[in-house]
């Protein structure tokens, strides 16, 4: 049974009009009668009827995500749904929803934006997998639709963004396996159109090069299990196979410690592994992956307040969260003498 204003009125023994403007934290009533009927409104189980709270004030209370993938391989990436369920966590708590969208092509994208913004379905986005040159800021411009980056993009952008250095992570990652006595030390990188995919291939050549090492061993991959599995294939049938691989992702790098199980070799005796992320899986692997955690659930709840703030008038200005630290697990140890074929 659905609560109604009317409902909590009677209950609080007051009018309809003050529940009005007690719910909607107006003023017209004291603040004792605000907070009897608040607390009524929670005993009674009362929630917002987000329609017609949009259509009185001309907001759609509601928040769109596009997220460019493949619906097949979506829910194999960890990484989303905790992001989308530290989105959720936030706006719950404002009254607000959460309308995705799942575009499995460049055109279905920005045709997901396009529907967003036709009606006012939404009145603001959270724009992930920020990529070079990326087309989607003019876009929203154009369609004038506030928005919230998960990093600084590198054209111009009016959007406030929510940033993490990457780089430390996969630089002390670096670092460890050289402390390890590792020398060949590869890296399967996520897509390079992404910043992220290429900041952590940056990352892990400049680091090679601090290091005194030739950072020769690289692959372009997705970023998904099968993509992963491929190219840690491609470099271990290498002449100059790794000792160490670094992994973009943990889910490269769970596939990538699989297969090599598969050819015989042990980890971490013969090849060491590491990834990013820290995914729940990651500790539970065998061995557990050494990592860097991302926290995608802290990135969706301050995404998602940042937005709120800039609907709700505030400055757009850059959040930054701290920056990760490498979690050693059992899936790295020192460098093997001879590497085996």
């Amino acid at each position: 049974m659905t609560v109604t204003i009317n409902d909590v009125a009677q209950a609080a023994g007051v009018s309809k009009g003050a529940v009005s403007y007690a719910l909607n934290g107006q003023p017209g009533v004291s603040d004792d009668t605000r907070e009897r009927i608040l607390r009524v409104a929670r005993e009674l189980g009362w929630k917002p009827n987000l329609r017609a709270k949009s259509l009185s004030s001309a907001k759609a209370f509601a928040v769109g995500l596009v997220v460019a993938r493949d619906p097949r391989l979506l829910g194999t990436d960890p990484f989303f749904p905790a992001f989308i369920a530290g989105i959720e966590t936030t706006l719950v708590e404002h009254e607000y929803a959460l309308v995705l969208t799942v575009a499995a092509s460049a055109e279905a994208e920005e045709l997901g934006y396009r529907k967003l913004a036709a009606g006012s379905r939404v009145d603001g986005v959270i724009l992930t997998d920020m990529r070079v040159d990326d087309s989607r800021i003019a876009l929203l411009k154009s369609l004038k639709i506030p928005a919230v980056t998960l990093n600084r993009p590198e054209t111009s952008s009016p959007f406030p963004a929510v940033c993490m250095d990457d780089t430390e992570g996969i630089a002390a990652a670096v670092e460890h396996l050289v402390s390890l006595g590792h020398t060949r030390i590869g890296h399967v990188g996520g897509p390079q159109t992404y910043i992220h995919g290429r900041s952590r291939r940056l990352a892990w050549q400049n680091a090679m090069s601090k290091a005194g090492l030739e950072a020769g061993s690289f692959i372009e991959a997705d970023f998904t299990a099968a993509g992963g599995l491929a190219a840690t294939a491609e470099l271990l049938r290498s002449a100059q196979r790794p000792t160490a691989i670094i992994y973009a992702n943990d889910l490269m790098a769970t596939a990538g410690q699989s297969y090599a199980q598969s050819l015989g070799l042990t980890v971490p005796d013969d090849l060491s592994i590491t990834g990013y992320d820290d995914t729940e899986l990651a500790r539970y692997l065998n061995p557990p992956l050494t990592t860097v955690p991302a926290d995608p659930l802290l990135w969706g709840r301050v995404a998602a307040q940042q937005l709120l703030s800039l609907l709700g008038g505030a400055p757009a200005e850059d959040v930054y969260l701290p920056s990760p630290k490498l979690v050693v697990r059992a899936s790295t140890g020192p460098a093997p003498s001879m590497p085996k074929n």
